[in-house]
């Protein structure tokens, strides 16, 4: 598994990437230069990481149950592997999750399941239900369903959480959530919303002008959020 780390200090940011991303993405897409006086500054430091998106959600030669099995696997290398390695590089108490896209959902997923872990979820245009379907995007999971894709699923399982002890957490995070208004997941996202304010759980959702599903529109919402 590679990783590629900027900056020297300040609050560490785990970042995913989108579907078809590398962990050198970020870098690749101009975002890293975005951040360039942060990262000096020593405001924030990136940890970007591998998505394995063909092996796991994405990895339509799997069956699905397989597809969502990988997908836990990354999370837990994330959690025994990942963070334990930021947390040794850099001692700063604020952790960051972010992703675009997938990695929104990713981030989104992780934070919400394991919320006492981070201090903020930044996410940009996401989905968070891969089982719906809108425009040309399909269920990932082909129609297949078990507790492993509830769980991971953001907007299946918000609805039911009742633990007061993950809900204090949650109320805890600093959520930031964007989206276009011609993004085919604006409903999505703005039913995620109402699912967080049914939970009383605070949040920011931005919708900006048009399709904003690309990394020009990143770079501006990273600039502003992060």
């Amino acid at each position: 598994m590679e990783m590629l780390v900027f900056g020297h200090g300040g609050a560490k940011v785990l970042v995913f990437p989108t579907r078809d991303g590398h962990f050198f993405e970020y870098e690749q897409l101009g975002l890293v230069a975005t951040l360039a006086d942060k990262l000096q500054a020593g405001h924030l430091q990136l940890y970007c990481i591998e998505g394995l998106a063909a092996e796991s959600l994405y990895g339509f030669h799997r069956h699905p149950a397989d597809r969502i099995r990988r997908h836990a696997a990354l999370e837990d290398y994330i959690l025994n592997e990942v963070l334990p390695l930021m947390a040794a590089k850099n001692p700063h108490d604020c952790t960051i999750v972010h992703g675009c896209s997938l990695g929104a959902f990713e981030a989104a997923s992780l934070a919400f399941r394991h919320p006492h872990l981070f201090r903020k979820l930044v996410a940009f245009s996401g989905r968070y239900d891969l089982t719906m379907k809108v425009e040309s995007f399909g269920d990932l999971f082909d129609g297949y369903y078990d507790d492993s894709v509830y769980f991971h699923t953001p907007t299946h399982f918000l609805p039911g959480l009742g633990s007061d002890w993950r809900l204090e957490k949650l109320r805890s995070l600093d959520i930031v959530l964007t989206i276009g208004d011609a993004d085919p997941f604006l409903d999505n996202n703005r039913y995620l919303s109402r699912l967080l304010a049914e939970k009383n759980v605070g949040h920011q959702l931005h919708v900006r002008g048009g399709r904003a599903h690309r990394a020009g529109a990143w770079r501006k919402m990273a600039a502003l959020y992060l």
